[in-house]
């Protein structure tokens, strides 16, 4: 499951420079957290600073599709759902 933050943060009509003032961080600094493996300590100060549930900075995964990841080439796969 990948990070969504910077979807999360458009959604509530934020940009990352207000997120991170709202976090007392540089924006910079908020960057390299998005673009990098934070801990769940900061996920639940970004989801804070934007005033949401920490499960809106996840993607969300379609019902009817679902993917995986090639763990030889890492291409996404899409599998359907069947009847």
């Amino acid at each position: 499951m990948g990070l969504n933050i910077k979807k999360a943060i458009k959604s509530k009509g934020l940009e990352v420079k207000e997120v991170a003032k709202r976090m007392g961080i540089t924006p910079t600094g908020l960057s390299q957290h998005i673009n990098g493996n934070p801990s769940v300590e900061v996920l639940e100060r970004i989801a804070y600073a934007i005033g949401c549930d920490i499960s809106e900075l996840f993607e969300q995964p379609n019902k009817d599709t679902l993917s995986i990841t090639c763990p030889h080439c890492g291409k996404k796969i899409k599998i359907e759902k069947g009847e």
